[in-house]
Formats: C-alpha cells, structure tokens, sequence
C-alpha cells in the first residue's frame, strides 16, 4: 500500500520546465497586477491537495484490503505495486533535481524580473515580486514535504518487500503442505479403491450364494405349492362347511346360555344347601368340641391344684440352720411328701413341679384354662403361697423369661388370630390391687380413689367395678405398657421374711368378647390372673403397726380364699363369698361352671429353727 504522488504535477517541477517561460509569466503577472496568474495557481494547489486527499484515501483503502485477499493475489498486486513504486521514485528525483534548479535560478530571475519592472512600474512591481517571494517560499515548503514523502515512500516501499519475502515464504509452506496433503489424498484415494474393489468382490461372491440359495428355496415352494393344492381345496371345503354353521351359531349359542343359566341356578341351589349342611355341623363340631374341653376340665375338676418348688437360694444354700422339708416321687408327678419333726406327710396334688421347671412346662399345663375363656367360661389361676415362695415370679417372670400373665396373653391374641375371621373379638385389660380389704385401681390416674363392688344393674346377675379403669389391648407391645404402669402402682414392703413382699393381692382381669360372623352368636369369657399376697407367721415376719394390720388383712383374706374353694370342692349349698373383699370380687369367676387352678408355691429348704 503506497500513495502515487509522484503521478500529480508539481508546481515546482512546473517552474523549473524553463527559465524563459517563468520569466515572461512573471513579466505577464507584473503586467496584468498578476491576478489572473495567481487564481491559476491557486487552482493548481487545490487540484494537487485533492489528488493528494485521493491517493491517501486510496492507501488505506489497499492497506484494509491488504489482510482479506489471497496470498497469492496479494503477492501479485504487491509486485505490481513495487515496480510502479520504483517508476514514481525515479520520477520524483528527475522533479527533486529540477526543482533544486529552479531552486538556484530564481533568485536571479527575480532580481531580473523586479529590475525590469522596477523600471515600468516600480510600486506595482514590488507589490507582485513580494507576493513572488512568498510563493516561492510555499513552493520550496511543497518542495520539502515531497522530499518527506518520497523518504516516507521509500519505507513503504522496503516494508512491501519485506511483506513479499515473508509471503513467498509462506507460499513455498502452503506449497509443501499441499503436496504432502495431496500425496496422503492420493494414498487414501488409492485404499478407498482398493477398497471398493474388494468389497464390490465380496458382495458380488455374497450375492451368488444367495441367489443360488433362493433358487433353491424357490424349487422347494414350488415342491410345496404342488403339495399344498389338495390341502388347499380341503380347507375350501372346511371353510365353506364353517360358514353355513356360523349361520346357525346365534341359535346354538342361545340354547347353550339358557342350558347354562339352568346349570348354574341348580348348582347354586346345591352349594346354598351344602352351605346350610356345613353351618349345621359346624356348630355341631363347635358345640361338640366345647363340650368335649369341659367335659376334659370337669374330668380333671373345676378346682385345680398344682405345686411349684422354687430352687434354692443362695441364702438357703449358705446358711448352716436350713434344712431340706420336702422330697418328690419319681414315679408320680402328682405326690409331695413333707418332713417335719421326724414325720413324713404326703400331699396328692393335680401336678407337682420340681425346682428345675421352666416357665413354658408351668404354662403347658395351664394353657387349657386359659383356652377355656376364649370359649366364655370364667377363669381364675391364683398364685399362693408363703412370703418368698417365688408367687409373682411364676405370675409376671422376668423380662427374658415371662410369666403366666404375659403368656396367656400372648396365647389369647394367638388362638384370636388363628380363629379370624370367623369370629371377631376384643380383649380389655384392668389391674386392681386389694390393700387392706380396700380396693385400688391400679391403672387409674389416682390410687387415693376407693372402689367399691356392686351387683350389674342389667339384671344378669354379675358383679362389676363402677370406675374401674379398662385398656383394650391389640398387640404385646400394649400388654407391656399395661404392666408396667400396674407394677409401679402396686404396693410393696420390706420384712424380716423377704426383702420385697408383696403387701396386697394383685389381680390381672382379662375380659374376652367374641362375635361369630357366621352364626352371629355372641361369647364373653373373664380370666382373673391373681398374684395373690404373701402369707407370714406374724411371730417371724417382725411386722408392727401398719405393718402388722396388713399382714392381719392378708391372711384374713386368704383363709377366707381357702374357705370358699373347700366349700367349692365339698359342694355345700352355701358359699361364704362375701368374707372378703378378694372372694366377692371374684364370686362369678369361682361358682358355677368356672374353672380354678390354685398354683401352690413351696420352698424346698426351711430357715431357722
């Protein structure tokens, strides 16, 4: 990109054309007062700035083209450019050497030329050569600002070769990669073929086998087109034979439905009397099977009577006075014999359990009656027994090793599981504690709160508990939370018999309500789980004031116990129920066709004397 200003006329280079010619032009501007000569010179610098404005405008319009066109363009518009660059050079020295020329003459001319018109005119004269000299001046100035540019061209002209060199440069790059690019397109080109050809032979090899396969398989249809025509015409046959029994199918379909519909209503009627036959004989087999576990209750007696020894403690096993008080028959499960001062006593039970019983073997035994009050019967199992003879370990055990409470519970949901859903039932839950012939609700929110008995005002006779607090249970989770909150309300103190005796009866009364869904009949059964207190001697148990009043209390109230249960077993016609608060409380759950197991809870070693 270079401006060619060496192409526009100079006015220096115009001056020094001649001398002759200035001189009689500035002769002529002298003469005419030089107006006309200087509006002409004046339209000659206007012109050559504009040509300058141009030629500038056009090398920058070259030089934002320079970085867009093609390097090979570009080199070829350069090299053009480089020799018209050299023509402007040569040009603008042959105008720089005539300028300088004229540069040395003028001043001679001039003088010539003011003398000359001194003597015409000598004030106009000196006015124009005055105006000479100040053109000259601007010309010299013009003169310079050439010189500037031809050095300013030079440059252009050096930095374009340079630019040329470094594009040849990357031609000869460009050049070499198009080889190498086209070498590696010949070679890919090349394996595309080779390619080509080999699949084009694989296809066509492919192809053959092929169709030598579907001309087989062709032959083959053929084969099987002949064979097929008489099955064909067959199915024709079978298909014209369907058609005319289609026609008729809405008639055979209706007689089949109404055969049908007779079949069903029949077959409805032989399963609605079959259904009647089975209610019958299950309530036959329900009523035979009730019969049957009474009549199994009644063999072995309405009153019950076990026995549990309790192991030895480590107090027993320590002390020097204990002495061992009974002995068991190895032959009879049901005998135990008790020595005292040298006389051997035997004691007939229903079932004796030795010191190794485990709680489950206790429960086998006691399973039935709780079975019994599934069924609506009323059941009673007391724990009886001397202070520390091990009474509320075999009713409540240990959190790993539960007692009869918590068994029969779990037996209770089990038998209800196992009976759904023909029968529906619900179970509730209340604990009553009988401190000093007062009672006590043991899940209520306050102990301080009397109870009392009272006769059911529904005519039927039974007894009940005004206030007492009841807890429907539906999972062991909830009999847990029950016991929990009876346990830390009951009352409980410390003698010289047991550290922890129990100083009241606690009584766990479980009710169980039955609904059969299919016979609609309606079942209701009460088991009275009863921790019963312990009985001391008072000589040996130390008790004194409330203490002693509480211990009066208990034995009161269980030989009253043992009062009602030989007047049971003797069958008398009167029954002293109403001695103790325990015996009134449980009058419905001991008379009649109830059940009763007393479980008889024994040391094996006696302390003292």
């Amino acid at each position: 990109p270079t401006a060619t200003y060496s192409q526009r006329p100079s006015l220096t280079a115009e001056l020094s054309e001649s001398n002759t010619p200035n001189q009689q032009l500035l002769i002529q501007v002298i003469k005419d007062g030089g107006q006309h000569a200087l509006n002409n010179l004046y339209l000659q610098v206007e012109e050559l700035e504009k040509k300058v404005s141009n030629q500038t405008q056009e090398v920058e319009r070259l030089r934002s083209q320079l970085g867009a066109t093609d390097l090979e363009k570009q080199l070829e518009l350069l090299l053009v450019e480089n020799q018209r660059l050299k023509k402007e050079l040569k040009s603008c020295k042959s105008t720089d050497a005539a300028a300088e020329s004229c540069s040395h003459c003028s001043h001679s001319q001039v003088c010539c030329v003011t003398h000359m018109v001194e003597e015409e005119e000598p004030a106009d004269a000196g006015r124009a050569v005055a105006e000479l000299q100040k053109k000259n001046e601007d010309l010299l100035e013009q003169l310079h600002t050439q010189k500037q540019l031809q050095k300013d061209l030079q440059t252009q002209l050096h930095e374009s070769q340079r630019i040329c060199a470094q594009l040849r440069t990357q031609i000869l790059v460009y050049e070499g990669e198009m080889a190498r690019a086209q070498g590696q397109l010949e070679a890919e080109m090349q394996n595309l073929e080779e390619e080509k050809n080999r699949v084009i032979e694989e296809a066509f090899i492919r192809a053959e086998s092929e169709m030598k396969a579907v001309h087989e398989n062709l032959a083959g249809v053929r084969l099987n087109l002949l064979s097929l025509q008489p099955a064909l015409r067959t199915l024709t046959l079978d298909y014209n034979l369907l058609k005319r029994q289609v026609q008729d199918f809405p008639f055979m379909l209706d007689q089949a439905i109404t055969q049908a519909k007779q079949e069903i209503c029949q077959v409805i009627s032989e399963v609605s009397t079959t259904n009647q036959e089975l209610l019958r004989k299950y309530k036959r087999e329900m009523n035979l099977r009730k019969k049957c576990h009474n009549e199994l209750v009644r063999l072995r007696g309405n009153i019950r009577v076990f026995c549990r020894v309790r192991p030895i403690s480590q107090e027993e096993q320590d002390s020097v006075d204990a002495r061992t008080m009974l002995s068991f028959d190895s032959d009879d499960d049901a005998v135990l014999y008790l020595s005292n001062k040298g006389r051997v006593m035997k004691f007939e039970l229903d079932k004796v359990f030795p010191p190794p019983a485990s709680q489950e073997e206790v429960f086998q035994e006691v399973q039935s009656l709780v079975t019994s009050c599934i069924d609506g019967f009323n059941v009673c199992i007391f724990a009886y027994g001397q202070t520390g003879s091990g009474k509320t370990y075999t009713m409540e055990g240990i959190e790993d090793n539960p007692g009869i409470n918590q068994r029969a519970l779990r037996l209770l949901f089990s038998e209800v599981l196992e009976k759904a859903p023909d029968w529906d039932y619900t179970i509730t839950v209340s604990m009553v504690e009988i401190y000093n012939e007062s009672l006590r609700n043991l899940l209520g929110d306050s102990l301080s709160d009397r109870l009392d008995i009272k006769m059911n005002p529904d005519g039927s006779g039974q007894l009940y508990v005004p206030g007492l607090t009841e807890f429907t249970v539906l999972s062991p989770e909830d009999i847990n939370r029950v016991f929990e909150l009876g346990h830390m309300n009951r009352a409980t103190a410390c003698t010289n018999l047991n550290e922890h005796s129990s100083r009241s009866h606690a009584l766990l009364i479980i009710t169980v309500s039955g609904y059969n869904t299919v016979t609609g009949s309606r079942t209701q059964g009460k088991l009275n789980l009863v921790d019963l207190a312990g009985s001391e001697r008072i000589a040996k148990s130390g008790a004194e004031g409330n203490r002693l009043r509480e211990a009066q209390c208990i034995n009161k109230s269980l030989s009253a116990l043992g009062d009602v249960i030989n007047a049971l077993r003797g069958k008398h016609s009167h029954v002293p129920f109403r001695n103790s608060r325990l015996t009134y409380l449980l009058q419905d759950s001991l008379s009649g066709d109830s059940k009763t197991l007393m479980m008889v809870q024994v040391r094996e070693r006696l302390l003292g004397g």
